[in-house]
């Protein structure tokens, strides 16, 4: 029976009306002084800590394509000096296939354990990167091109618990106002970690010219130290990840201590308000029967939905391009030289303009709108420009090449850049704001694995979708193959149409299950206005 306006509510729904609020003005609290909220040593811990994580994440994965024409040189002179399609795929794809288990494994524990676990999945990129640049054959057997395979596989587990780990916690810790631009600015070192790998291999390069030129196989040394070099930035910062105290967000919502939250920013909470909360024993809860009764109801799963689909339909063409940009300026001629430092020198050459030219500015793009426009707007945006850029670029790909040669640059340049200006950062960011803090790992996690399993779809399928209908090296289907992601883009703007909300503005808070929204008149103390939320909806979500 619904309650007049002025109608006074009972004690018991005071008290709930009254620990929103006081929960709600805590956690208000806590944000203002996240990290964001202005520029001081808490800041910049939080770019360092977490951004170094996501440029050695992408050196590391993105070396491999500057890497590949090295070890075909030093392992496969016999076959034209090119690794087999098959071999390079697996090279590329194991990668892939070690971050998707990591970010599914890291992101179910970090909602069981807490954020305190942070650190250990950059330990385990040490040891990976150091074992890949030190990969050897066995005297029977097993190649060392296998080892590289296992290593990188290792890897990839500590690369793929990265990214639930570094976006809950930057995310968490950033204030309201700039958490966007927060979490585009951790996830743009991917972009400068892409162009390190690239200014690493060129300065080696550079230094080792007259013995790649006297001998090809010393390219072996090249290529090993380009790897290894990718664990000093992970070692210069493991300190700061280990030492990290737990997320504030993560004491509150799940632990539900409220003084170890506060504690956290070195503030303190009145007697009062720590008595509301009881804390919560980790043995006792079940984050199984709250992931499946949270996700069990169709309003919640379907935005898990869209988060997924979009960032496995966006990694398709992503990495179906960021890990075979050689094949695309070996098909323009770019990199066609006549000797093996001359061929190589120009692919990383090759690799440093697209990088500064689309890559690179698109992550800055993010950084500087994404507070501006929203998320879901800039998704939307990039998923319908590289839809229309990829479309050109099939249907028109050999009188662009043969005909005009910049614009074919220019078009390519553009789906680079229109790529991460749009749903390469968005697709990392809203899974780490759209979910209560039970969960939020866990659904990160999923979604960026659901993103990796497109990423090995492209990486051991486009070397051989390439070479369809043509002799190997000729790549024929080029033009098919990007005529695919065009269509890839065009689902991924669907499912963004359909399935993923704005979170531009919102606090965290608005996306728990108990969530109050602040009334939109003053609560008086002998009425409750009739624009104050209901008491039975308290308990419930709004619909997103």
């Amino acid at each position: 029976m619904a309650s007049s306006a002025t109608s006074e509510p009972t004690a018991l729904e005071q008290e709930q009306i009254n620990s929103a609020e006081n929960k709600l003005k805590s956690l208000e609290k806590l944000d203002d002084d996240g990290a964001g909220s202005k520029f001081n040593w808490f800041t910049v811990r939080t770019i360092l800590t977490a951004g170094a994580g996501f440029f050695t994440d992408s050196y590391d994965i993105f070396i491999i394509n500057l890497v590949a024409p090295m070890l075909g040189y030093v392992y496969y002179p016999h076959l034209n000096n090119k690794i087999p399609s098959d071999i390079e795929g697996v090279i590329k794809g194991m990668t892939s296939v070690g971050t998707l288990f990591g970010q599914l494994f890291f992101g179910f524990m970090g909602d069981i354990l807490g954020r305190k676990i942070y650190g250990f999945e950059l330990l385990i990129i040490i040891i990976g990167t150091i074992n890949c640049a030190t990969s050897a054959s066995a005297v029977r057997g097993v190649s060392g091109i296998a080892f590289l395979g296992l290593w990188r596989l290792v890897l990839g587990f500590g690369v793929g618990g990265d990214y639930p780990m570094s976006a809950t916690i930057t995310s968490e810790w950033s204030s309201t106002g700039r958490r966007g631009m927060m979490m585009a600015l951790i996830f743009s070192m991917q972009g400068i970690g892409n162009l390190a790998a690239a200014i690493v291999t060129l300065i080696l390069l550079a230094i080792f010219k007259g013995a790649i030129n006297d001998d090809v196989f010393n390219l072996d040394y090249v290529w090993r130290l380009c790897i290894g070099l990718g664990a000093v930035p992970a070692v210069a910062t493991i300190y700061l990840r280990f030492t990290m105290p737990e997320s504030p967000r993560y004491a509150m919502d799940v632990e539900h201590d409220v003084e170890a939250a506060a504690a956290a920013k070195g503030q303190e909470v009145s007697d009062e308000l720590a008595r509301q909360y009881t804390k919560v024993d980790i043995k006792q809860r079940s984050h199984w029967a709250e992931f499946r009764a949270y996700f069990g109801q169709w309003r919640h799963f379907k935005v898990l939905l869209g988060t997924s689909l979009s960032w496995f339909l966006l990694d398709i063409a992503f990495y179906g391009l960021g890990l075979n940009n050689t094949y695309i300026l070996e098909a323009i001629g770019f990199s066609k030289k006549g000797t093996p430092f001359e061929t190589l020198w120009a692919n990383t050459v090759g690799q440093i303009i697209i990088t500064c030219l689309g890559s690179v500015p698109g992550y800055y793009l993010t950084v500087i709108f994404v507070e501006r426009w929203g998320r879901r707007t800039i998704q939307i945006m990039g998923f319908s420009v590289t839809t229309v850029l990829f479309t050109i670029l099939a249907s028109a790909y050999y009188e662009l090449r043969d005909r005009a040669m910049p614009a074919f640059i220019t078009l390519f340049t553009l789906a680079q850049l229109f790529q991460n200006f749009g749903a390469n950062c968005t697709t990392f960011i809203i899974p780490g704001e759209v979910f209560p803090t039970k969960v939020r790992a866990s659904a990160h996690g999923i979604s960026a694995a659901s993103g990796k399993a497109g990423a090995i779809l492209a990486s051991f399928a486009f070397n051989v979708l390439v070479d369809y209908g043509g002799a190997p090296g000729e790549h024929a289907f080029l033009p098919g193959t990007l005529g695919i992601f065009a269509g890839v883009m065009f689902l991924g703007l669907v499912v963004t149409l359909l399935w993923i909300p704005e979170s531009k503005g919102l606090d965290l808070s608005a996306f728990e299950e108990d969530y109050v929204p602040p009334a939109t008149s003053v609560i008086q103390n002998d009425a409750l206005s009739s624009e104050s939320v209901p008491i039975e909806n308290a308990g419930k979500p709004s619909e997103k």
